[in-house]
């Protein structure tokens, strides 16, 4: 029987995925959400390590907004993470970093060229930065639209596009990643 990663722990044989938006309260957790969702639903919880983070640190410490967190709830979706900001060990500890739009990956690389130069980081950690987008496969949306300051059907569009994103990434990660192969 496969050990279970029920406590989200890091370990040499897991896959790491950072989920990354502007404060970390919609988009990022309900990406994290989603995918811990398919990771469980598919009993692979022991392969992987699923986090999400924010490009600023504004909501730091409080979890995700209630709208998000209600919307995701009606698709029995939990969203229980806790906002932080993405830091330097992000880039050593994460096998892929997933930005919510190109403006989060413009940060997220900025970051990464501002923390290298003071930080021992994997030179081609930049290569880990990927559109969350870029998995879809029934949406042709290059990115996830904030939805904080629109009505509740920014949220379900959100979920929509996470939903086909995520489930894309998982397919490709488990095709391709050994280490979710090998029990």
């Amino acid at each position: 029987m496969a050990s279970t990663n029920p406590d989200n722990v890091q370990t040499a044989n897991s896959f790491s995925v950072l989920f990354v938006c502007l404060g970390n309260i919609c988009r990022s957790p309900a990406a994290e959400g989603v995918f811990r969702y398919l990771v469980k639903e598919r009993s692979l919880d022991s392969k992987f390590y699923i986090d999400s983070a924010g490009t600023i640190n504004y909501h730091e410490g409080g979890p995700a907004d209630p709208r998000m967190r209600a919307a995701a709830k009606g698709r029995g979706v939990e969203i229980t993470s806790i906002s932080r900001p993405i830091r330097p060990s992000d880039f050593r500890d994460f096998d892929l970093i997933l930005a919510m739009d190109k403006q989060n990956r413009e940060d997220i690389l900025e970051a990464f060229e501002r923390w290298r130069h003071r930080e021992t980081l994997p030179a081609d950690a930049d290569k880990k930065v990927r559109l969350m987008c870029s998995y879809c496969k029934k949406h042709d949306e290059t990115e996830v639209p904030d939805p904080y300051y629109g009505g509740p059907q920014g949220f379900e569009k959100v979920l929509d596009l996470l939903e086909d994103a995520c489930e894309s990434l998982l397919e490709s990660i488990v095709a391709e990643d050994s280490r979710i192969l090998d029990s």
